[in-house]
């Protein structure tokens, strides 16, 4: 058999121990039953970004397999992995799974990635699910632009691991990786501190959506209340939807981030509840950003409803005031229509003349007295 796909070829005893399980699990997520191992980053179809043991907040070196990387991290005091994952398939998130007893329920959220944020703890193994979001460049607003993404992190929280599945484009962990592995002190405290910097990460994204957002409700502002022109309904209301969108990202972590950071809490190291009580006054700071977006938007709405209001009344004043002028011109008509014998100046070589300048003079008069009064 050949290698793994991780750069070691696995014994062949290993390879018989998880084909069972992995059909097993193959069968919950439904993914195909071929007995297949998880393919690795030297496959295309891989989804591990990285694999790294941290002993006493170092990376240790050399090329790690998940399944070595768990018994290395075991055989040491103060020892971890990181594995971190994009988009895994069924089949391989089946071994990962098996390898580091992971509850099948968590399994199957981090392969569908369709939750919203929550905290859930299945036996030694917390389950940490963080929404993403991230704004997308747009040259102008219409009523199909889209102006935040979201996607999903999912973290398994466990003693001697921590396993980062992320679904989407929004925030990147490689960087984030990349940053941790400088600063040991941090790594020491374990599996926590890799999930503190994660949920940092996310908010820390937020905050820079809807600084960005903000931007985008000043446009639309300007383009309601502008004398000519004017932000119509549909765009706005494609940005509430947009704005609704996000608030479901950020509003539910609040619940979890609570959890975390309360004093009950054993499981989270005391200076790692310190670091997440931050990541909280960011959160906060961006809800209540969100919900003062959501209220100006409503208020923009109402007063471009109410201009569209106006300006189909000012439309009915002209069309009423036409309508008076042309009143006076028919009335006349339908008067000599009537072919009577004794017509007022029916025999008058300039009555037809006199009536014509009689009329034009009082569709003047009307025409003066509907510009004085604003309704031409």
């Amino acid at each position: 058999m050949g290698d793994n796909g991780y750069g070691v070829r696995p014994p062949r005893t290993l390879t018989k121990a998880l084909a069972a399980p992995v059909r097993a699990m193959n069968r919950i997520l439904g993914a195909a039953d071929d007995g297949s191992l998880p393919v690795g980053p030297g496959d295309d179809r891989s989804s591990v970004v990285d694999c790294g043991v941290y002993v006493d907040g170092v990376r240790q070196p050399g090329d790690w397999t998940y399944v070595d990387a768990l018994a290395a991290a075991r055989r040491e005091t103060n020892a971890f992995v990181w594995l971190g994952l994009h988009e895994p398939s069924a089949a391989e998130m089946a071994g990962i799974a098996e390898t580091y007893n992971l509850h099948e329920l968590a399994v199957e959220d981090a392969v569908k990635a369709q939750q919203r944020a929550k905290l859930e703890q299945f036996g030694d193994t917390y389950f940490l699910v963080l929404r993403t979001a991230r704004y997308v460049e747009h040259s102008e607003l219409t009523e199909n632009s889209q102006i935040v993404e979201t996607g999903q992190v999912l973290i398994f929280i466990g003693r001697n691991f921590v396993i980062t599945v992320r679904h989407g484009k929004g925030s990147r962990l490689g960087p984030l990786r990349a940053q941790m592995e400088t600063k040991q002190a941090l790594l020491e405290q374990g599996p926590w501190a890799v999930a503190y910097a994660v949920t940092d990460r996310v908010v820390d994204d937020y905050v820079e959506v809807a600084d960005q957002v903000e931007d985008d409700l000043d446009v639309i502002e300007e383009g309601v209340f502008a004398r000519t022109g004017g932000t119509g309904i549909q765009s706005i209301y494609q940005m509430k939807r947009e704005l609704v969108e996000f608030r479901r990202a950020v509003i539910p972590l609040q619940r979890p981030l609570a959890t975390l950071t309360t004093a009950q809490n054993h499981i989270v190291p005391k200076e790692i509840r310190r670091y997440f009580r931050d990541v909280q006054d960011h959160l906060v700071r961006t809800v209540e950003q969100v919900a003062s977006y959501d209220d100006l938007l409503n208020s923009i709405l109402q007063a471009r409803l109410a201009q569209v209001t106006v300006d189909q009344n000012n439309d009915m004043r002209k069309i009423a005031a036409w309508a008076g002028i042309a009143t006076v011109w028919t009335a006349f008509a339908g008067v000599y229509g009537m072919n009577f014998d004794y017509m007022p100046e029916l025999t008058w070589r300039f009555g037809y003349p006199v009536l014509i300048t009689v009329l034009l003079a009082i569709s003047v008069l009307l025409y003066r007295a509907f510009r004085r009064n604003g309704w031409l």
